[in-house]
């Protein structure tokens, strides 16, 4: 067994690799970008080397980088994690000849899956099930056009290099195939730097099944059952769950010994997943192959909850030589399980990627690896920066349980303990998808998200009298702790007699809320909101909890501000209130005061003035666009402006400094 590896790559899955180096007794070492010197998997490993700048080709695609930094500190082999050079057939054959172990397939098999048309003729050869289609080498449009109307409308054009989603047009009519064709080859050629494409049937009603395959280097090659991957946005996966619901035993079988012949036609070695397409008709289900990914997949947690096994421990023995540590009649499903990725990004803005900073970020009592009931694997902490540079996952949540039932409920409950504030993130959505009826009742094609649009965008699971009450009640329990003896010097609606109503205002999904507490001569709290009403009941705040009673509800909730808004979270849902109190800015109006900071986080519309321009306190500097309004930001002091931080479009995070001005006081000061 190997002492000592490399890590060639970043996050969620160089600390996965790590942990089970670790237990293995395998010391690791991490290479990092400028963005990532801070970042946990550095921390995960017993060494560490910077690679270069922050973005993806300065960084962690520079192999000749990584060989020198095998070299350098010793590294006996190189595993390349996922995305990056996992399947790059050039750098597998680089580690080869540097003398170092590539913890993967060899070049060949990345070689011969890497092209989708290729991989299919070999497919074909091996008698593995393909969708009718065209695959050849001849690319001319009056070709590609007569072959589709040979199979049949609609079709299915992909980038022959592509994948993602990228280079990939539905065609329902043969009136419209040369546009779509010239579409995908200028998209392939725009991302792939080639324009070959493949043409097939498009399958109704899809779904995505992959089949979990490993190889070793004496020939054995096994099967580690299915994965169920058709919930997708924009073609990329969102949950993913094992076993597959309705796979009877035969269909199990027969689709993994097609997987295992595609892994055995390339003479593969390690973890790969074979993906196959799934159409659903008439009660039938029949599989197509779809393409081989030569590496570990993102969603091999799923696997190991329902087998026990570690695919990562895996690895690493087949990369030393040893053979595989079971056989296919010795490995059996337990159970159900499922994942769902948290990304940052707004799937009411058509899955916009969000950045910012994790102020807060809270998760669920987890264990790790294999059948746990709760396992999260992540790569960040709370402080941890979201940057732009990379991709979009937070963390990966995986649950286990006896049923596909209990899971659901599980990664519901789960889903509801994970708590971010400071960037945008889906797990809202998540929780919508899991109570569609599609999903809950396994009704799974590739589109389901699409289908279920009307109760899964712009929803809104707790509503304003909830959130206006915990806001309240937190701004209430906020002044109570920093009451003092003298009653007149209080903001707790103190009065010697009679009641005293006071009056909030509320930013709520867009639009501006009013709210009135009344305080009354009992010393009791009434509270108006909308068209509800009731008494208001304060209880404990315990380190973000919060507990209080309105319009005869009591309810827990976990409350986090961030400036001006509160995040609000229950057991059915999130959502976040801003909050103007009146009494805490009375005798502030627009003309006086101001901030130089994003309020939340949204995107610069404009800027009113320029550096080295004087400004008076409440002159309008910026406008910010966030939760659909837009918000005017004025200079709190007199005084010079000195820096704007940001261009007009930028995406910025809550509290981030917009520009910088020299106030009249600081400068007398000085």
């Amino acid at each position: 067994m190997f002492k000592k590896i490399l890590i060639a790559n970043r996050g969620e899955i160089a600390c996965r690799v790590a942990a089970t180096a670790r237990r293995m007794a395998i010391r690791t070492v991490a290479v990092y970008s400028d963005a990532d010197a801070h970042a946990n998997h550095v921390r995960a490993c017993d060494e560490s080397v910077h690679l270069g700048g922050s973005a993806p080709k300065d960084s962690y695609l520079r192999w000749e980088k990584i060989l020198e930094a095998a070299k350098a500190t010793g590294a006996e082999a190189v595993h390349p994690g996922y995305g990056f050079l996992s399947e790059n057939e050039d750098f597998a054959r680089a580690c080869a000849e540097a003398g170092l172990v590539f913890i993967g397939p060899p070049p060949s098999a990345i070689q011969a899956m890497g092209l989708k048309a290729e991989s299919k003729r070999l497919m074909e050869k091996a008698g593995v099930p393909l969708v009718p289609g065209y695959h050849g080498s001849e690319q001319g449009g009056e070709l590609l056009q007569r072959e589709a109307d040979r199979i049949g409308y609609p079709v299915l054009i992909k980038a022959s290099a592509g994948g993602g989603g990228k280079g990939m047009r539905v065609v329902e009519r043969a009136a419209d195939f040369a546009a779509a064709l010239a579409s995908c080859q200028r998209e392939a050629i725009n991302s792939f730097g080639d324009d070959a494409v493949l043409i097939e049937k498009y399958v109704q009603r899809p779904r995505h099944i992959e089949i979990q395959v490993f190889g070793d280097t004496q020939g054995h090659c096994v099967y580690l059952f299915e994965r169920d991957c058709s919930v997708q946005r924009r073609h990329q996966k969102v949950l993913e769950e094992a076993p597959a619901p309705g796979m009877t035993e035969a269909m199990r079988k027969q689709m993994g010994e097609a997987a295992v012949a595609a892994a055995r036609a390339v003479n593969y070695v390690g973890a790969g997943t074979v993906e196959f397409i799934v159409e659903q008709r008439a009660g039938e289900m029949n599989f197509f192959f779809m393409e081989m990914n030569t590496r570990l997949q993102v969603e091999h947690p799923v696997t190991e909850a329902i087998t026990g096994l570690d695919l990562v421990e895996w690895q690493l023995r087949v990369a030393a030589g040893e053979p595989l540590p079971l056989a296919q009649d010795q490995l059996h499903i337990h159970g159900h399980a499922i994942e769902a990725r948290i990304c940052a990004e707004n799937p009411d803005n058509d899955f916009l990627p969000a950045t910012g900073t994790l102020q807060v970020y809270r998760k669920p009592p987890a264990t790790a690896f294999q059948r746990s009931r709760v396992r999260i694997d992540d790569g960040v902490r709370e402080g941890g920066e979201i940057s732009p540079f990379y991709d979009s996952m937070i963390a990966k949540l995986i649950v286990h349980g006896a049923t596909r039932e209990e899971a659901l409920a599980r990664l519901d409950l789960a889903l509801a303990q994970v708590h971010i504030v400071g960037v945008a993130t889906n797990v809202q959505f998540l929780r919508g998808v899991l109570r569609t009826d599609s999903f809950a009742h396994a009704n799974l094609d590739t589109a389901l998200i699409e289908r279920e649009r009307a109760v899964l965008f712009d929803r809104e699971p707790l509503g304003l009298p909830l959130a206006a009450a915990a806001a309240v009640t937190r701004v209430l329990r906020a002044e109570r702790s920093s009451k003092t003896a003298d009653p007149f010097s209080g903001r707790d609606g103190w009065r010697a007699w009679g009641d005293y109503q006071r009056p909030f205002d509320f930013e709520f999904h867009g639009a501006s809320q009013p709210a009135l507490l009344t305080y009354r001569r009992d010393g009791s709290l009434w509270l108006k909101v909308g068209d509800t009403e009731g008494p208001l009941r304060t209880g404990r705040f315990d380190n973000g909890q919060l507990e209080f009673e309105f319009a005869g509800q009591r309810r827990t909730v976990d409350v986090y501000e961030s400036g001006d808004t509160a995040y609000v979270f229950a057991p059915e849902g999130a959502t976040r209130i801003a909050t103007i109190d009146r009494l805490a800015h009375a005798g502030e109006t627009q003309a006086e005061g101001g901030r130089l900071t994003a309020p939340m986080p949204g995107k610069v519309v404009s800027f009113a003035v320029q550096a080295g321009d004087k400004v008076t306190r409440g002159q309008p500097l910026a406008v910010i666009e966030a939760m659909k309004m837009e918000h005017t930001i004025a200079a709190p002091a007199d005084g010079t402006v000195e820096e704007l931080l940001y261009a007009p479009g930028d995406q910025v995070a809550e509290g981030a400094e917009l520009l910088r001005i020299a106030t009249a006081a600081a400068t007398a000061a000085a």
